[in-house]
């Protein structure tokens, strides 16, 4: 038997953090998008336990910013120690980041997903299935249908402009594209324990790399109440050797987590993949998440780059979706977000090496050459990765920070008081600018923010730079205006009087793919 679903503008395979994410970003668009998920539940156990102050900022995007300090803990820096206790590397997070929030969010991933469950709930716009499993899914010129079947048997269908596949690792919607996967090759196994702490523990910092050769151990918060440790598989030892509860008891027991000071909420074994499909486009169909990639958690962007993918997709099918922009934009996702993530890829399996070694001498040596380096000394996050190809004019490609601005008496973070989509910034009178420039910007449903220093007195229509940072930016870039994309990056920047300049290549840009 067949059940079929109304038509939607997009089907969702998935509803983990970045298929939530993007069905939230699509319908505060108004779009129509159904999700469908295999889980009957929000699948209990946690993945990933932290994320950045940029994927904060995109979370807040997509609806759920007032629920994050709830969920989340900031965490206060991450180290690396030596097997003889001392420190190679460490960086120092702050609560208030250059993008607004906590440079680093440790967090329960399933207090996460209810969290952005109840924000697509509360979308008229959005339905979701779940204990779903996608079996089928063809595409044609016009649309994709998706098929999938119930727990008793019975298949559902789902007929959509477009299919996006978030549905993890193992992704279906992937294997039915034949979308290949390129591998580098680098994989561990680590058995992985999450518990619950009886009475608070302080940990300074909040997340420790120990770099042991006897075996390296990652300790990091995973939100409130709730702390993972993850010990790797030695050389010659098997995952059976560890996948077990006494194994578990036995490795946190020099850590003081005992069954009577904690509660072990899970352990397993798990293996780490530095992975990226190679395509994430395949006509109608398009990847995002672990579905698209897969990488060893030691930068801890695994999640983070999920959510990146779908806020840089989100913007580009609402625009393709009423024909503001041809079908051809879609292509600069895999473009931009490819090339974005293979870094991070490689910059964890990097990570990895010099994390993963189990020989004493060599260890040694990698210690003594970091130390040599500079190693230990206290430093900051780097800043967010920038763009340099794709949808993207001269200047363009940073993410830019976020301060606090000044508009009709109220003062506040610059996202919280302008709307969510397209933003130009500017030092120069809006009026200056011709009528096909002021329809473009209607059409794109931007916000336009006439900037002043946060010492002067607003005139109508003015918004007050209370901390300079927008300012400061421009000067810095002898530039009088900047266009933001709705997912923070810079598409470009003007020097006084190009204004139409840089918004005429946007739009020849968004016509021709």
């Amino acid at each position: 038997m067949t059940s079929p679903s109304p038509p939607s503008d997009v089907v969702v395979v998935g509803c983990g953090p970045s298929g939530a994410v993007l069905a939230a970003l699509l319908a505060r668009r108004g779009r129509r998008v159904t999700v469908v998920e295999r889980h009957p539940e929000v699948f209990g156990l946690p993945r990933a336990t932290s994320f950045d102050g940029e994927t904060a900022r995109l979370l807040a995007a997509a609806g759920v910013g007032a629920g994050l300090p709830g969920i989340s803990v900031p965490a206060t820096g991450y180290q690396w120690r030596g097997a003889d206790g001392q420190v190679l590397l460490d960086i120092g997070f702050s609560e208030t980041g250059r993008y607004g929030w906590p440079d680093a969010n440790t967090m329960h991933q399933p207090a996460l997903e209810r969290l952005l469950g109840a924000a697509l709930a509360a979308q008229p716009g959005v339905e979701v299935r779940r204990g779903l499993t996608v079996v089928d899914l063809s595409q044609t010129e016009d649309g994709v249908t998706v098929v999938a079947e119930d727990r008793a048997g019975v298949t559902h269908t789902f007929h959509a402009g477009w299919v996006v596949g978030c549905d993890g690792a193992n992704s279906v919607v992937r294997e039915l594209a034949a979308v290949p996967m390129a591998d580098l090759g680098f994989s561990f196994e680590w058995l992985l324990c999450d518990v619950a702490l009886h009475e608070p523990r302080e940990f300074a910092p909040t997340n420790i790399q120990l770099c042991d050769p006897a075996r390296p151990t990652t300790l990091v918060g995973s939100g409130p109440d709730r702390r993972r440790w993850e010990f790797m598989c030695l050389p010659g030892e098997s995952a059976a050797e560890l996948d077990n509860v006494e194994a578990a008891w036995r490795l946190l027991a020099p850590h003081g987590v005992t069954p009577r000071t904690a509660t072990l909420l899970r352990s397993g074994v798990y293996r780490s993949h530095a992975r990226w499909a190679q395509q994430w486009r395949q006509g109608r169909v398009l990847l995002a998440g672990d579905a698209a990639h897969l990488m060893p958690p030691f930068a801890g962007q695994g999640m983070c780059s999920g959510i990146r993918d779908v806020s840089n997709l989100a913007w580009k099918l609402d625009l393709v979706l009423d024909g503001r922009a041809d079908e051809r934009l879609l292509d600069s996702y895999t473009l931009e977000r490819r090339g974005h993530t293979r870094e991070a890829v490689l910059a964890s399996v990097k990570l990895g090496r010099v994390i993963c070694v189990t020989d004493p001498a060599a260890a040694a040596d990698r210690d003594a050459a970091i130390r040599a380096n500079g190693g230990g000394r206290r430093t900051t996050p780097p800043e967010a990765t920038r763009l340099t190809t794709g949808v993207l004019h001269p200047g363009g490609g940073d993410v830019i920070g976020t301060g606090r601005i000044a508009r009709d008496g109220v003062t506040g973070r610059f996202e919280d008081l302008v709307p969510p989509g397209f933003v130009l910034v500017t030092t120069e009178e809006p009026g200056a600018w011709g009528e096909a420039q002021h329809a473009f910007l209607a059409e794109l449903r931007a916000a336009v923010v006439h900037l002043v220093p946060g010492d002067r007195v607003a005139g109508p229509g003015q918004v007050r730079d209370v901390d300079g940072g927008y300012l400061s930016y421009l000067r810095d870039r002898a530039a009088a205006s900047v266009l933001i994309r709705p997912d923070f990056h810079v598409y470009g920047t003007a020097a006084e009087g190009a204004v139409a300049a840089l918004l005429d290549g946007l739009r020849v840009r968004l016509r021709t793919g």
